[in-house]
């Protein structure tokens, strides 16, 4: 009979940012571990708050199924003397199956005759597994750094205090981490006093709500806060910004949310409203309003784990708290103000990129240069642009000397455009200063500004090259980034294929390295950093449902301009959908391997007067006028239209291998249509090496 069981692991509060996570991994590894006990379930509900992990899993059955198979042992020869009586081995096989001596059979593997032993498995029950599932479970959660409590040493990510483990309505008797099962929760801990029976473990999410004044369920409490911030927001005549790290984490604060909004001084919109907004999320984990017209409106919106009789109270000792921390934005801001930029560069020589690398003063020297060579591709070589570019460069680190950045780090870029603005320097300049950051993650703007994109090229280049630089033991490995390289290959990528400039990887990454002098790595710097930044193509096409096989065609030509590769990928991807594609794919494979058997250098110029069959002759005729045909296509990078139109040589190309043999005794001869397909191979590799879309056989 189906049945419900529970478990709730009750903790002292379990840090919020990773309570998401821990809920999904313990579920996650629940189910794994049922799967691997042979029981199959219906559902699996999770639950989540600051003080819990639980899990509601239904339809369970009472028992593993029971399977027969069949148990082979020793070969009948070793297993039975001359005389047929039984040796020591078909004696230990006959114990360990529990078998009569007498009952002992054979049968043929396949191979031999061997003993052979019906055994059953499975017949457990539910609750005698459970426990070690649990167990398993539990283990298994990526926990970075576990606890110890009292004299015990049991761990976990923080204190175990009770522990709930039910099959319907009866208690599955266990210990785990040192405390005993029961039927017991504990509701909200201003809001319930005493331990909560539960009734049945079905009961389990309306027991907490009802006597414990608990939301258990994570999404639940997660779309109620949403609702109560989005209605907050219109109570205030505005909208609430609604940031989803920070609603996860406030998600994970609260056991039952209680939505209220407050007020700051209206003087405080004077300082960037990006200052605010960091101080509000970062230190408060308050939601910002804004108007119509997205200007922060001087309000904050929190959600309490409180239902008070006068929230007016929690209003004000809210708005008391967020006072000073507003206050101190607008004393760094108004202080920064008083020492332009340009008398900041100075103190950066001060500052260390990286010991090996130099300081942050260097760094800005070497992305001038950099940035100049790119801004050339985007057509600003005038002496304005040259100008703002050098102004830029010049600029581009001088905020991370000033107070706002270093109280608050995630504002560099953006407090350099606002103190830009306020010493009067260029827009162009200003904004751009804020655009050197872009991208900063998956998913976001690149820069939109020429400008901008310049600096931001000329930085993540400039670092990539100097950290692969010092050599492996400094590039990134398993999660380690500590220079964010992952990132800031992606985002060169991304803005030169997304602003379609023509620039040269290989070139620019050349140029950064005599930047330096004397780079530990030396020579293998530039193809270690090349090849790395390549490689992230590799995910960034998969994201675009690009295969593979695609990408492995195209990064088989060693190609380092990113605009270039983009036209072939597509164009490959577009070639890999015609009906023509796996037979010419198969054949191009069938080609490569037959050239690559070769000990002398292939014979490039084809012989015409010397071809003998007409499958041969037709596949020459019909290559020679493909390749005048395409040739505009490949001049031009329209790498699509000259797949499309070798896509024709599909039938040619089947009859010559079905007609035609090529490693034939007569040297000339052979040598003739191997030429042939020397020159059919490098027609398609002009655009890639389609053999890597042959499916494998």
């Amino acid at each position: 009979m189906p049945q419900t069981f529970l478990v709730e692991i009750g903790t002292e509060e379990l840090p919020p940012k990773a309570l998401k996570k821990l809920a999904d991994a313990f579920c996650d590894s629940i189910a794994k571990e049922l799967k691997t006990a042979g029981l199959e379930f219906a559902e699996l509900n999770p639950f989540a708050t600051p003080r819990r992990l639980a899990a509601l899993i239904k339809a369970l059955p009472e028992k593993t199924p029971i399977k027969k198979t069949k148990q082979f042992g020793p070969p009948a020869k070793i297993a039975f003397d001359s005389d047929g009586k039984p040796t020591k081995a078909a004696i230990a096989f006959a114990k360990k199956n529990s078998l009569a001596l007498d009952n002992l059979k054979t049968e043929s593997d396949g191979k031999v005759e061997k003993l052979v032993a019906e055994v059953s498995t499975g017949g457990e029950t539910s609750a005698e597994l459970l426990p070690q599932v649990i167990i398993n479970a539990l283990t298994a959660l990526p926990i970075d750094k576990r606890m110890r409590w009292g004299a015990t040493r049991n761990e976990f990510v923080r204190p175990v205090q009770w522990l709930a483990m039910m099959l319907d309505d009866k208690v599955i008797d266990c210990e785990i981490m040192g405390i005993k099962s029961g039927n017991l929760t504990r509701g909200h801990r201003f809001h319930s006093q005493g331990n909560i029976a539960i009734s049945h473990a079905e009961n389990y999410p309306e027991c907490l709500a009802e006597q414990g004044h608990v939301i258990a369920d994570y999404e639940k409490r997660k779309e109620l806060i949403r609702k109560q911030i989005q209605t907050e927001g219109e109570k205030l005549n505005g909208r609430a910004v609604i940031d989803e790290e920070l609603l996860d984490e406030v998600t994970s604060l609260v056991e039952f949310p209680v939505t209220l909004s407050g007020r700051f001084e209206e003087n405080f919109l004077q300082v960037p409203q990006e200052a605010l907004i960091s101080s509000m999320k970062e230190h408060q984990k308050y939601f910002h309003v804004i108007d119509d017209s997205d200007a922060l409106l001087p309000n904050f919106i929190t959600v309490s784990n409180i239902e008070s009789l006068d929230p007016q109270k929690i209003v004000e000792g809210n708005e008391k708290v967020i006072r000073p921390r507003l206050a101190d934005a607008a004393f760094f801001f108004n202080e920064d103000k008083k020492t332009p930029l340009a008398a900041r560069v100075e103190r950066l020589k001060s500052i260390v990129f990286q010991a090996q690398l130099g300081t942050s003063y260097d760094k800005t020297e070497r992305i001038t240069k950099l940035a100049l060579s790119i801004a050339r591709a985007f057509g600003m070589s005038d002496s304005q642009n040259v100008d703002k570019v050098k102004r830029t460069a010049l600029l581009s680190k001088t905020d991370l000397v000033t107070s706002m950045v270093y109280e608050f780090p995630e504002l560099q870029g953006t407090a350099g455009r606002y103190y830009a603005i306020a010493d009067g320097e260029n827009a162009e300049v200003a904004a751009a200063l804020e655009e050197q950051y872009l991208p900063k993650f998956a998913g976001d703007d690149i820069p939109p500004s020429k400008l901008g994109a310049c600096i931001a090229l000329a930085d993540r280049i400039d670092t990539l090259v100097g950290i692969f630089g010092l050599g492996k033991k400094h590039y990134p490995t398993g999660s380690k980034d500590a220079f964010g390289l992952r990132r800031a290959a992606l985002a060169i990528l991304r803005i030169i294929i997304e602003k379609e400039v023509d620039l040269d990887l290989k070139t620019l990454f050349n140029e950064a390295f005599h930047n330096y002098s004397n780079l530990p790595n030396g020579n293998e710097t530039v193809p270690a950093a090349l090849n790395y930044t390549l490689d992230r193509l590799r995910s960034y096409y998969e994201e675009r449902a690009i295969s593979v096989k695609i990408f492995y065609a195209v990064a088989a030509k060693n190609l380092s301009q990113p605009v270039d590769i983009n036209k072939r990928m597509y164009a490959v991807a577009k070639f890999a959908a015609l009906p023509e594609a796996g037979a010419l794919a198969a054949a191009n494979k069938r080609v490569s391997n037959i050239l690559s058997k070769q000990d002398n250098v292939v014979q490039t110029e084809v012989n015409h007067a010397a071809l003998v069959e007409e499958a041969e002759r037709e596949l020459a005729t019909q290559l020679a006028e493909k390749t005048q045909h395409v040739l505009p296509y490949f001049e031009s990078r329209d790498y699509a239209s000259a797949l499309a139109s070798l896509a024709d040589l599909r039938q040619p190309v089947d009859r010559f291998f079905d007609d035609v043999m090529v490693m034939v005794d007569d040297e000339n001869l052979k040598n003739n249509r191997l030429a042939l397909l020397f020159q059919l191979r490098n027609l398609f590799l002009k655009v890639a090496d389609i053999s890597a879309l042959a499916v494998a056989k």
